[in-house]
């Protein structure tokens, strides 16, 4: 018998199907000799570094920030690092053997238990990738528990996560359908996905539809608001709660739902028992997942989770603890709303009626007012079109830095 995995027959079978006679045939666009690089001459260690350390030294990284969009700038107690780097957790990966990692899986569980508090949840895993693949992962598990392959999706929902969705949605065969207004008739698709606070910032009451609802939101925004208890799935990104911005990642998604939905939620889940000395012992539970039973079943082909970011999460809420996360929420919300107060002012307009700590303003030019500010050392947003800027402002942000953005927008408006 052959247990040869490509013979020839299927070589030529393979090759027939693109058209080419043999293997080397595939690598023919290839030059035969590369161009040169002007690679500089070889330097030693001591000396690399000194010339590293002296381009590093052209990046400005004290600009004050008023950026959101997914990603803000959140204060991060430095007892976080400290112990998230020690060598028991520090691991570029989670373990296939997890049962023997006890610290790992009930740091995990503590972390489950916590999200499913902010969110008002009965069952949360132990996270994915991020907020976007968390979000795609609810439409499918909602198809799945609906049988149905058309999902609604609002177009407030963060862009890049629509992006993830669509890719999702297509490999999975999965109809998307985006609306504005969310039609009175629900019945016919598997879900809704909404995002609440919006990508704009805009709160707002959740909709009674007549299939199951996904609710999308930042967690630091619970502090505040009301938990999502409405919804069937809460999912989100979890970069809020003492994850470092680190150019855009890497972040980690949460996943919540109702119970009796938790056959259908992806990624690890983990559990408290008894062991057979009676002790109290975690383990991963629920495991119909891709790489341990029942693989033509599996909920998902993610079948790990962040668990390094998950537990600076989970760290970040001890620390922190329930009066201490309501306060950096308060905070966030004073200062975006203080700021929005004093361009109201200025005749700048907020866009976004109720928010927690984001904002929309219509300005004559969004280019000119954004150089203005970066020119003054500060990131003053995000641009969504040629009069219109996403704003954000949290604890991070002095009441000295809300005046510096006001003085400059208007020392430019005053140039007019």
């Amino acid at each position: 018998m052959n247990f040869e995995a490509h013979n020839d027959d299927i070589r030529k079978a393979m090759l027939d199907e693109i058209g080419l006679s043999s293997v080397e045939d595939l690598f023919e666009h290839l030059p035969v000799k590369m161009k040169s690089l002007n690679l500089p001459e070889p330097l030693s260690e001591m000396n690399a570094q000194k010339e590293l350390k002296r381009i590093a030294r052209k990046n400005n990284t004290d600009y004050i920030s008023f950026m959101g969009g997914g990603c803000y700038n959140k204060f991060v107690p430095a007892a976080i690092s400290q112990v998230a780097q020690r060598f028991e957790f520090l691991t570029a990966y989670t373990p296939y053997q997890p049962e023997i990692s006890q610290g790992t899986l009930q740091i995990m569980y503590e972390y489950q238990s916590m999200i499913c508090m902010l969110t008002g949840m009965d069952v949360a895993n132990a996270s994915v990738y991020d907020g976007g693949s968390a979000c795609a992962e609810a439409v499918s598990m909602a198809c799945r528990i609906s049988r149905k392959h058309s999902a609604l999706v609002s177009n407030k929902l963060n862009p890049e996560y629509k992006e993830v969705v669509k890719t999702y949605a297509w490999g999975a065969g999965i109809n998307i359908e985006w609306y504005d207004e969310l039609p009175s008739d629900t019945k016919e698709y598997a879900c809704v996905l909404l995002q609440n606070p919006d990508y704009y910032g805009e709160i707002s009451l959740l909709p009674q539809v007549e299939t199951l609802l996904v609710v999308c939101t930042t967690p630091d925004s619970l502090s505040l608001i009301k938990p999502p208890v409405e919804a069937d799935i809460v999912v989100g990104d979890i970069q809020t709660l003492g994850i470092p911005m680190s150019v855009g990642g890497p972040h980690a998604g949460f996943m919540a739902c109702k119970e009796k939905y938790m056959r259908q939620l992806p990624g690890r889940l983990a559990g408290r028992t008894i062991d057979a000395d009676g002790k109290v012992a975690y383990t991963l539970t629920l495991q119909t997942r891709e790489q341990h039973i029942r693989r033509e079943k599996a909920t998902s082909n993610i079948c790990s989770n962040q668990a390094l970011i998950a537990l600076q999460a989970t760290l970040y809420l001890s620390l922190l603890g329930e009066e201490g996360f309501k306060q950096a929420g308060i905070i966030s919300a004073n200062n975006a709303h203080k700021l929005s107060q004093e361009l109201n002012k200025l005749g700048i307009k907020t866009e976004t009626n109720n928010f927690f700590n984001e904002f929309v303003v219509s300005v004559d030019s969004a280019d000119k007012l954004l150089t203005e500010l970066k020119n003054n050392g500060i990131l003053g947003g995000i641009k969504l079109s040629d009069n219109k800027i996403l704003v954000c402002a949290t604890e991070m942000n002095t009441e000295e830095e809300i005046e510096q953005y006001v003085k400059c927008v208007q020392s430019l408006y005053c140039m007019k």
